[in-house]
């Protein structure tokens, strides 16, 4: 989890790093001795290249889709819980008027409680309590007009998707990508650019601005998949736009 601050940070350590690593091999094994042995570096970055290509581009697309499937569960979520509160219209007094102020309550939780926990890797809990709340409210109604027992069993089949979309976004503020992945990506990249390095070429500038290039490409990919790696932490993170217009909605 990095701040936008970190992430320009560590791109411009990596891209330093990279260029003074550049600036020592070209000292201490001159360019034009490197050159009798392209065949075999040429070959040897060809394969690592190739492959770490598939590996950042597979790890890329995989945080991308886990991060756009939180999004849309949130989006799910949001709708589940106006739903709720519009069926809740259809219900005897007691059961509506109290079920209208917990799923208030229960959108209210979620923008200034859950979103601030699961940034800190905590587990939201009073979005839970209200939740357990509703569902002891739709089960005390003793519909007897055709019209409460058809918003019931709505409501009920509504506050069902609204609690398993919940239980997904908590499992989705604690996924990451594996350590060994981590060690997978940066060995890699790591190899891959200092494989791009050892190259020899009789224009050292030309192959240290190609080295800055490759170097800089690898370093944003990576920042990219730290970035969505956690869909609810970091700069770059799932929106609480879809509660908050759902808590406007409700309010209106």
């Amino acid at each position: 989890m990095l701040t936008r601050a970190e992430n320009v940070v560590v791109l411009i350590v990596t891209m330093t790093c990279s260029m003074l690593f550049m600036l020592a091999l070209n000292r201490l094994w001159p360019q034009e001795k490197r050159t009798l042995h392209n065949d075999l570096i040429g070959w040897q970055i060809g394969i690592l290249g190739t492959t770490y290509a598939v590996i950042l581009g597979f790890m890329l697309y995989t945080v991308w889709t886990n991060f756009g499937d939180a999004t849309l569960n949130a989006d799910l979520e949001a709708n589940a819980l106006r739903n709720v509160y519009r069926l809740a219209e259809g219900l005897p007094a007691p059961q509506r008027n109290l079920l209208e102020q917990q799923t208030r309550a229960y959108a209210d939780a979620v923008i200034k409680r859950d979103w601030d926990e699961m940034y800190r890797s905590q587990i939201p809990e009073e979005s839970h309590l209200i939740n357990r709340d509703m569902w002891k409210t739709l089960m005390s109604v003793k519909a007897a007009a055709p019209s409460e027992l058809t918003a019931e069993d709505h409501a009920l089949s509504e506050l069902s998707s609204l609690t398993e979309h919940r239980r997904t976004r908590i499992l989705q503020s604690a996924y990451h990508l594996p350590t060994i992945f981590w060690a997978v990506l940066l060995v890699g990249g790591l190899v891959t650019i200092l494989s791009a390095s050892l190259f020899g070429s009789a224009n050292p500038a030309l192959h240290a601005f190609q080295v800055f290039c490759f170097t800089l490409l690898i370093t944003l990919v990576l920042l990219a998949i730290a970035d969505v790696n956690l869909p609810f932490r970091g700069w770059v993170h799932v929106s609480v736009y879809p509660f908050q217009r759902a808590q406007q909605n409700m309010s209106d």
